[in-house]
């Protein structure tokens, strides 16, 4: 019985330390995302406007954590998001790239919302790779930080038999559009690019099989 029970507990150290292996060692921690603002959503809706011709200035990492949180944020004990989901299903990445965020080494990012945090996919600035490979606007290079957000049509085929392919894009806008009126809210402005070579943007931020890009937004300070 006790070489069962010591055996039971290696076992379990075993497990533990095989869970504690899978945690990424570079998850970044994100300030608590405010629930509360001066801006209204009126006013935001009136000021949005898209900006191509971003501050180069720096933004902050709680700057960085409420513009993640307003695409992609948890908001209920149930996992609910802020944008919404065809019955729940969640098809939606978020990724990071960023290049002038004070706290925030230069490097490629993926928000996880049930954590709010961020996790380490590649060091350094990879801005211009995806500007001149998948691209070709210039503008966005000024930005400081430039969000992307991608899709697995996949995830919604269990409960979603037809058009879950269409329906990620569906998605992909509502999520910009609450990005958008936070970066308003934040005194930021952004737009929504969708003029991308999918493989050259797949290629530069190592995208997994049957993960889709579907919108590119740079963002920055008026």
């Amino acid at each position: 019985m006790r070489l069962v029970l010591i055996g039971s507990a290696f076992a379990a150290l075993l497990l533990t330390g095989v869970a504690q292996a899978a945690e990424p060692a570079a998850a970044i921690a994100l300030p608590a995302a405010k629930v509360d603002g001066k801006v209204s959503v009126e006013k935001a809706l009136k000021e949005r406007r898209s900006l191509r011709r971003p501050s180069p200035a720096a933004l902050s990492l709680a700057e960085i954590a409420q513009l993640a949180w307003s695409a992609q944020g948890v908001t209920d004990e149930k996992g609910h998001r802020t944008a919404p989901s065809a019955m729940a299903t969640y098809p939606l990445e978020l990724y990071v790239l960023a290049g002038s965020v004070a706290g925030l080494a230069p490097g490629l990012y993926r928000y996880r919302p049930e954590k709010h945090d961020l996790v380490l996919v590649a060091a350094g600035d990879k801005r211009a790779e995806l500007v001149e490979k998948a691209i070709g606007q210039d503008w966005i290079l000024k930005a400081p930080a430039v969000f992307v957000i991608t899709g697995f049509a996949e995830r919604m085929e269990a409960k979603i038999k037809e058009r879950s392919s269409s329906f990620i894009w569906v998605e992909a806008g509502l999520a910009a559009q609450s990005f958008f009126l936070e970066a308003t809210a934040l005194g930021m402005g952004s737009t929504y690019v969708g003029g991308f070579k999918p493989d050259a943007t797949r290629s530069v931020l190592g995208l997994a099989a049957g993960e889709e890009p579907l919108a590119v937004l740079p963002v920055g300070k008026k």
